[in-house]
């Protein structure tokens, strides 16, 4: 069959445009020359850092509990509206998902958290909690404005984006599971990869630490009511005590980690809730026991549950007494281990050793810690770091979930670079890969 000459012409006109592009390509993954440096020293000039100081500022003034973030919500989508960055709400109640870029693949996702805590906030300063009985003391108030914070970087540097960096603004962390109802709501649709932040008062600005593999712990909450009999104090025989029984309970459930559980397979229980009584001589006809369990397999969580339920009844059951054990899977979902993708580990410790640098970057131990940012990564590859927002006073820090936690705003710059860094590098580097498959494919032809 004769060809014409015009599609030999075409075809060899494709094959050597095809390196061409595959060696700028090869060029741009690196970003621009010194891109994390150069987007870093934009979060930390003056006007952008008292922007986002601002924003912090005005969310810690005015805390909101999970699902409850809608004032946190607006105030987020007013500063994407003036930025004009595409955004859609409501998603799981309060959330907000914005978008950056080409709005095509491939997609990748940075992540904050929006809610606050049920706690008095005892640090006297100007900004303090204006809403008694709440504060924002895990800081999300900094991770919100963080997110912003990346978000105008990205902004003024579309030019740098080779695909679509969602923003996922999400509520209820503290134990209401937002991130389950997020991707519920469709959060991680297209979405390749996700990375969060949680700032660290115990390390110094411009320092981060993190691991490949597990990181934090699955965990679940528990409570169970143990029912006897009430009576005087002064005639026990004639009550049957729920005081003792609950007493067994707790001390039977720290044999669950001392003896049934392998020393290597880190687990925790601790019961941090009893409450039976209110006088000095009468025995209740009932006491409310709760707390927490945690592993960091979902084989030990879950068997862990199981004989959580089967120590707390039966040893109240030895007692003559009765007993119900809830865990609030509905109300409270059981968070998944936190375990980070190796192949976002090279990438994090790239990107970030070219911000900070390598002697900046931190290996840590697993925590026993949770996080309901493992949600996504059971879906998708995911990586989770701490960022440092300590003081170099020598002052001693106060951890997250204190009423005197307080972080340094000074590493606010850090983590907003950190984010825009993370998300145009691993575009360009999805881009690579695919223009690498695509040549691979012509070369074979």
């Amino acid at each position: 069959m004769d060809i014409p000459r015009w599609v030999f012409f075409v075809f060899l006109l494709d094959l050597l445009c095809t390196p061409c592009l595959s060696s700028d390509s090869s060029l741009s993954s690196n970003g621009s020359p010194g891109l994390p440096q150069k987007l870093l020293d934009f979060a930390k000039s003056r006007d952008f850092s008292e922007w986002m100081i601002g924003i912090r500022r005005k969310i810690h003034e005015n805390p909101e509990l999970g699902y409850e973030e809608f004032e946190t919500s607006k105030l987020i989508r007013s500063e994407l509206d003036k930025m004009g960055i595409r955004y859609t709400h409501p998603l799981a109640v309060t959330g907000v998902l914005g978008f950056i870029g080409t709005g095509k693949p491939p997609f990748v996702a940075l992540r904050a958290d929006m809610d606050a805590l049920l706690l008095q906030e005892m640090v006297e300063w100007e900004h303090k909690s204006k809403v008694p009985g709440k504060m924002h003391a895990c800081g999300h108030d900094a991770h919100v404005a963080m997110l912003l914070g990346a978000a105008k970087i990205l902004r003024e540097h579309q030019e740098e984006i080779r695909g679509t960096v969602v923003l996922v603004f999400q509520p209820a962390e503290e134990g209401g599971g937002g991130a389950k109802k997020m991707i519920d709501a469709g959060a991680l649709e297209n979405v390749d990869a996700i990375f969060g932040l949680h700032v660290a008062p115990h390390l110094p600005v411009s320092v981060v630490a993190s691991r490949p593999g597990p990181l934090l712990a699955g965990s679940g909450f528990f409570e169970a009511v143990i029912s006897g009999k009430g009576g005087h104090a002064a005639i026990p025989q004639h009550s049957i005590d729920p005081i003792l029984a609950a007493s067994s309970v707790v001390v039977s459930l720290q044999h669950l980690i001392s003896r049934e559980a392998d020393p290597l397979d880190s687990q925790v229980v601790t019961v941090a809730k009893f409450q039976g009584g209110g006088a000095y001589n009468v025995i209740p006809d009932s006491v409310t026991i709760g707390g927490t369990f945690r592993a960091f397999s979902k084989e030990s969580f879950m068997h862990l549950k199981q004989r959580i339920e089967e120590v707390v009844t039966k040893q109240a059951a030895v007692q003559r007494c009765h007993a119900t054990v809830h865990f609030f899977s509905e109300e409270k979902p059981f968070f998944p281990p936190t375990i980070n993708d190796d192949y976002l580990h090279e990438h994090f410790k790239k990107v970030a050793g070219e911000l900070l640098g390598p002697s900046n970057i931190n290996d840590m131990q697993p925590m026993m810690g949770s996080e309901d940012f493992s949600f996504y990564q059971e879906l998708i590859p995911g990586y989770f770091f701490f960022l440092g927002i300590g003081f170099d006073t020598g002052e001693h820090y106060e951890s997250g979930h204190s009423p005197y936690f307080k972080i340094n705003e000074d590493g606010l710059p850090y983590g907003s670079a950190l984010h825009a860094s993370l998300a145009i590098r691993y575009l360009l580097d999805q881009q690579q890969k695919f223009l690498s498959v695509e040549g691979g494919r012509r070369d074979e032809l």
